[in-house]
């Protein structure tokens, strides 16, 4: 249980960073993260239900997967919430909390923010992009963006608060478009992400994705600081994570660990396991009945999720066995689900028609424009059905969907993906899924998502 009857809570958050920061072995420069994890209990195996952006914000924010709370693409361009009262702003503002944003949303377009349940906005994400000349320039702008952001939030912090708070703090970084590569940070000397070609563009970009992933640490050592500086760190539960994967090719928009693999990190007073890392399977849907555990806030009925607050308190080793994701739409429709226990991951394709690899659905930048000189274009789409040991195999190189060995395990993983698909009622057992009327999804046979090019 809280320290007070009703702490308050802080969630920060931002754009496709993965766990590609210095808490999770990764030589990205971010010291005030990796305070953070020291004082606080660093989750090794968290992953999200969507590796896009609203469908995995929307999931961590009403408790319930993507294809349920029928956010099954992006806000800004025409999907929704079946119902925005069941998101976590709202619900807590119906039980004592002043619900506060700072910063990005994902989860609703502009014109339906207010619908969201925040009962104040400090600022909206207003990105600068207008004004800039190029696209260095629009990653400047962006964290600019943030860091105003950020000492908003910390003014915030230093008010009076007639009531607890719930405060969520939405980084913009380390999305796309990124800032020139900050002085001194040599690309030479830097590895790309995994699934990525060593070459000096990748490198390049690896370098532009760290100089944003900088600006996150400021910012978030400005927050921490301020709610140390007032006191309120004895009485808040932060907790620091992202929506999904880095957006480089076969990482965000893809059902491999390099996509659903996020960080989380939990900080809280007279948190018994600080200091620790807690390898369990965990869930983003489980963060909204943790918060309504530990805050003392009743869970309400559509929960899918289970609290983590065993794990917190270094009761229990586990708690689930099993963890979900999923894709419907992001720029373009690319069907497919996934589940992942420790050992094994199975990933299925619901659309045997596309051939090739869905373009518009990896972000431009400079690893995919090397991969676009190269050949993506007429690059193979994925197998329809992907089986990965990851304990021999935690890259998830080699699929073992056809091989006899692996036939019974096979059997199983496809079982339990089936069985919660039909618990939840996934459209996609019924066929193919149409996007809302009036919203924009990009032709996926085209290049990039930011091209007008929409499926009729």
């Amino acid at each position: 249980m809280s320290t007070t009857a009703h702490p308050n809570i802080l969630y920060l958050h931002t754009h496709d960073t993965g766990r590609y920061i210095l808490p999770y072995g990764y030589a990205v420069p971010t010291p005030n993260l990796r305070k953070m994890a020291g004082a606080g209990t660093l989750f090794r195996q968290c992953f999200n239900a969507g590796p896009t952006c609203s469908p995995s914000r929307a999931a961590l924010l009403t408790g319930q997967y993507p294809h349920q709370c029928g956010m099954i693409g992006l806000a800004h361009r025409g999907f929704a919430l079946n119902d925005y009262s069941r998101h976590l702003a709202a619900h807590v503002a119906r039980n004592g909390y002043e619900s506060v944003l700072c910063g990005v949303q994902h989860e609703a377009p502009s014109k339906r923010r207010d619908e969201l349940g925040y009962t104040k906005i400090l600022a909206d994400d207003s990105r600068g992009w207008r004004e800039a000349k190029d696209e260095h320039e629009k990653g400047a702008n962006l964290m600019d963006g943030d860091r105003a952001n950020a000492r908003l939030v910390c003014s915030y912090l230093r008010e009076n608060h007639a009531q607890p708070f719930f405060l969520s703090f939405g980084m913009v970084s380390t999305h796309r478009p990124y800032p020139a590569a900050m002085p001194g940070l040599n690309p030479n000397y830097l590895q790309p992400p995994v699934p990525v070609h060593d070459n000096p563009s990748t490198r390049l970009d690896m370098a532009e994705f760290t100089t944003m992933a900088r600006c996150v640490d400021d910012c978030v050592g400005e927050v921490l600081a301020a709610l140390r500086e007032t006191g309120l760190d004895r009485e808040t539960f932060v907790f620091f994570t992202t929506d999904h994967g880095i957006a480089f090719p076969k990482m965000k928009c893809h059902l491999y660990d390099t996509g659903i693999g996020v960080a989380l990190i939990v900080q809280y007073p007279d948190n018994p396991t600080a200091g620790r890392a807690v390898d369990a399977l965990v869930s983003h849907v489980d963060l909204y009945p943790t918060i309504c555990e530990y805050a003392g806030v009743p869970l309400p009925g559509w929960l899918e999720g289970v609290s983590l607050m065993p794990l917190l308190r270094g009761s229990h080793d586990s708690v689930r066995r099993e963890i979900f994701s999923e894709v419907t739409y992001h720029a373009a429709y690319e069907p497919m689900r996934c589940v992942r226990t420790e050992r094994h991951k199975y990933i299925r394709y619901f659309d045997d028609t596309m051939s090739l690899v869905v373009k518009p659905n990896i972000d431009d930048g400079l690893s995919k424009q090397f991969l676009m000189r190269h050949g993506l274009m007429e690059q193979d789409h994925d197998p329809s059905e992907m089986l990965f040991d990851l304990y021999h195999d935690p890259l998830e190189r080699e699929n073992l969907a056809t091989h006899t060995k692996y036939a019974a395990v096979l059997g199983q993983m496809k079982e339990r993906l089936e069985r919660w698909m039909l618990a939840t009622d996934d459209p996609l057992l019924k066929g193919p899924v149409p996007r809302p009327e009036g919203a924009r999804v990009n032709n996926r046979r085209g290049a990039q998502p930011g091209d007008e090019d929409w499926e009729e």
